[in-house]
């Protein structure tokens, strides 16, 4: 299903191929993309046939980089969007998915979001674990730390499915 929204994203994001780093620049929006993140950035890579470590390091960056913003805004821009009468609708959203994810994260901590964020699997990553950690008060630059270690993990798993390295390696 990722791979089909992926080379979906890939299509509309087609013009940037022209661009003389277009198909890293597409690599690099759809890694700063919620649900799909570097996931989806390691499989557009893949698609796109682009260098494995090249594409590793662009969609990490795009990975990381929407997490600070998270982690210190999240919970203002949530209080904001409850009053307006349009966005309360996706604020209860975002407030059902940190309910759902609470109990996984609280009862491990620091460990349980590291956890959360590397597994490569819709509805988890750095978007959805910086979105819990926030609602919940963790301590951000803990949070900040679990998200990176948990972000390497998911890349690693990501590289061996996207690129194939184990077969490279056995």
């Amino acid at each position: 299903m990722v791979e089909k929204i992926v080379e979906g994203l890939l299509g509309l994001l087609s013009g940037l191929g022209g661009l003389a780093f277009g198909k890293q620049l597409m690599v690099f929006i759809i890694s700063l993309m919620p649900i799909l993140e570097l996931r989806g950035g390691l499989i557009a890579a893949a698609l796109l046939k682009l260098n494995p470590v090249e594409s590793y390091i662009i969609s990490i960056i795009g990975n990381i980089l929407p997490v600070p913003f998270i982690l210190w805004f999240i919970n203002k821009i949530l209080e904001w969007m409850r009053t307006r009468k349009h966005l309360s609708k996706i604020a209860k959203w975002l407030d059902k998915k940190v309910e759902k994810n609470r109990k996984k994260i609280e009862k491990y901590g620091f460990w349980g979001l590291v956890l959360f964020v590397g597994t490569p699997l819709p509805g988890t990553g750095a978007w959805t674990g910086c979105l819990v950690a926030a609602v919940l008060e963790m301590d951000r630059k803990k949070a900040f730390l679990a998200a990176m270690i948990g972000i390497f993990i998911a890349s690693i798993i990501m590289m061996i499915l996207s690129f194939g390295v184990l077969s490279n390696v056995i």
